[in-house]
């Protein structure tokens, strides 16, 4: 039995990853009264004239809505919100048993744009925070920024998780390698949800330039090549003509292996097999690679390292230096929720990423990122969040 039989075994035994349970006893009349009627009225009483005391009184105290239209499910593609709800479901234990967040699994029944957001709006009442996961884009980058003003953290995991791990794991690579950020050329293929995330990162957009370090040299390729103004096809795309606008600033052009020529680092959020050793050996020395396709990478590490990479990382558990998201959402939304935000800002997104990198005070070439089973570090990253964001509430 291979990996994917055994799981669907496993789904079928237990019918479901995790349950509801009570957290007070129903054991006698007086039980019922507090728990339920009469007494539960006059909580109800004390949030009708103080709504925020929801956050203190109910599940809204620790409770996110994990919200998908299963349009874009790990490398599966748009598989609807049926076949979504399993990952919905492992999300949520993970948000459980890393940082103690409860969650639960939204899955919808439309891809439609504004559907999504007037839904989402609706159901704030009852939680502390929205991660949505799994939307495809552009559609994710709308629905995200339209939904900032809710009054709730919302955040789009697959975008922003994925650039904040692979930012901790790049400030730890290139201390091996004895670069600096603002240094280095970047070569990003794929500008999806993950790559646009880690171009604006990387270029700071958004962030407080007196605390971050910029890179300056930022190329990103979608299927065509390397995004530029100049490319009359990417007219009608707004999130690529964006990304066009803020890199590429030589306006080049041509294919990826144009973008990779005397670059110091890849970063593949793409396809499988986009990447060869003949690219990596026109990259400048010392060159970094981040293959992040699943299950198939950009370029095998085998591959990488014998055409001379420094380092690698993947999304795949049985390669060294993982990029995995569970890095960083459970720790992202305990520190929201903690410092009772009403967004995740880039400035918490930044201290997220240098806190996650903290966390390796000893890199090397095979551990430049924590394994996703080091618990703790969810811990040191909400840590960061909550004063990040407490921090911002003081200069304000």
């Amino acid at each position: 039995m291979d990996i994917y039989e055994e799981s669907v075994a496993l789904h079928a035994r237990v019918g479901g990853k995790f349950e509801i349970r009570p957290r007070v006893k129903l054991e006698s009349q007086h039980d019922l009264s507090l728990a339920y009627t009469p007494g539960v009225a006059q909580v109800c009483r004390e949030i009708a004239k103080d709504p925020t005391r929801a956050s203190e009184l109910t599940i809204k105290k620790n409770m996110v809505a994990i919200v998908t239209d299963g349009s874009a499910v790990l490398g599966l593609g748009n598989i609807g919100p049926h076949a979504a709800l399993p990952v919905m479901e492992g999300k949520a234990i993970l948000f459980k048993e890393y940082a103690g967040v409860d969650a639960f699994p939204i899955c919808l029944e439309t891809q439609d744009t504004e559907e999504i957001i007037r839904t989402v709006r609706y159901l704030t009442p009852g939680f502390a925070g929205i991660n949505l996961e799994d939307i495809s884009a552009p559609r994710c980058f709308e629905i995200e920024e339209r939904l900032q003003n809710i009054g709730i953290p919302v955040f789009h995991d697959d975008q922003h998780g994925t650039a904040i791990v692979l930012l901790a794991a790049l400030l730890n690579a290139l201390k091996l390698a004895g670069k600096r950020l603002k240094d280095i050329r970047v070569a990003i293929n794929g500008a999806g949800a993950a790559g646009t995330a880690i171009a604006h990162m990387l270029l700071g957009v958004g962030h407080d330039q007196a605390s971050a370090e910029p890179v300056q040299d930022v190329l990103v390729c979608d299927r065509t090549g390397i995004l530029s103004t100049e490319r009359t096809d990417i007219a009608n795309n707004p999130a690529k003509n964006k990304l066009a606008m803020i890199s590429n600033l030589e306006r080049r052009s041509g294919s990826l292996a144009e973008a990779v020529l005397d670059a110091d680092v890849f970063i593949g959020v793409s396809a499988p097999n986009s990447l060869t050793p003949a690219m990596i050996q026109t990259m400048r020395p010392k060159p970094i690679i981040f293959a992040l396709a699943n299950p198939v990478p950009e370029i095998m590490p085998d591959e990488a390292l014998a055409a001379g990479a420094f380092l690698v990382g993947t999304g795949r558990s049985d390669f060294p230096n993982q990029v995995n998201n569970v890095l960083a959402f459970p720790g992202i939304f305990r520190g929201a929720i903690d410092a009772r935000a009403s967004v995740i800002s880039d400035r918490m997104k930044l201290a997220a990423a240098h806190a996650l990198a903290a966390t390796v005070s000893d890199p090397r070439p095979d551990y430049i990122i924590p394994s996703p089973l080091e618990k703790h570090v969810a811990h040191e990253v909400a840590r960061a969040v909550k004063e990040a964001y407490l921090k911002i509430r003081k200069d304000i």
